[in-house]
């Protein structure tokens, strides 16, 4: 079985595969020996720990660096956000999968948002449809098996009538070819629900405070749930309230108790 294989079989709705961000090689590495089972990137966390704000805002060689320091030290299947696919022509795009699939990813994310706009908006859903099915035929030219995961953004973008755009997103792109679909910032159990029924495929929801246990969401249908950025939130916070009780001690007894625990 391949990697790509391998990170298919995970998905299961029912039993959904947790997914753990990470944005380094070393956070990628305490994954792996804590016992998750695949991992993805973040691009807000890979950005942020670069200094730059989400939203491609990194050129494409910068991600690539991180990513294949990663996949070169887990022997997990690695996915990474892609945000758009950082390019605006779909052979650039499609180049910069073959990048990441020659350095050891098996899939990505693509978010249907327009990045180009003033404001945060969705492109229409034909037009990302027809991006995913020329994706997908040009990467089988190539015979690159890929994992897309089709992410739509109307939550996120907060836009009214949010669960009738979702549900016809999910339709077009499920026709489209995607692999999965990504739902972020969705977390009530009836909509839920309601998108892992829309679909055959894996349905994937994104960390919430609020977002029922994965038991449940397995019951609903969930095939896949991934932690975004709220795990290099958490550990930066952390830092933050350590670094303060340095000095707060006057001593380095904060650090001790951690490392020695």
């Amino acid at each position: 079985m391949t990697k790509v294989e391998l990170f298919r079989s995970l998905h299961q709705p029912g039993n959904p595969l947790l997914l753990a961000n990470a944005w380094n090689v070393q956070s990628a590495r305490i994954f792996e020996k804590c016992g998750y089972k695949a991992l993805a990137t973040s691009s807000a966390a890979i950005a942020n720990s670069l200094g730059y704000e989400d939203g491609e805002k990194i050129n494409f060689h910068e991600l690539l660096f991180i990513v294949e320091l990663i996949a070169a030290n887990t022997s997990l299947p690695l996915t990474v956000d892609m945000e758009s696919g950082y390019g605006t022509e779909i052979d650039e795009v499609i180049n910069n999968i073959e990048q990441l699939h020659q350095v050891g990813v098996v899939g990505a994310n693509l978010e249907d948002t327009d990045r180009n706009q003033p404001q945060r908006a969705l492109v229409p859903a034909t037009q990302f449809a027809d991006k995913i099915s020329q994706l997908k035929a040009g990467l089988k030219k190539k015979e690159i098996d890929f994992f897309i995961n089709a992410r739509t953004d109307a939550y996120i973008v907060d836009l009214p009538g949010a669960k009738e755009i979702t549900l016809e997103r999910i339709k077009a792109y499920d026709e489209a070819g995607a692999d999965g679909i990504f739902v972020p910032f969705v977390a009530k159990e009836e909509l839920i629900a309601q998108f892992t029924k829309a679909t055959k495929l894996p349905v994937n929801i994104l960390f919430a405070p609020d977002l029922p246990s994965f038991t449940r969401l397995g019951q609903l249908g969930v095939a896949r749930i991934s932690m975004g950025t709220s795990a290099f939130r958490a550990t930066y916070a952390h830092l933050e309230r350590m670094a303060k009780d340095v000095l707060a001690k006057d001593d380095f007894s904060p650090l001790v108790k951690i490392y020695t625990a």
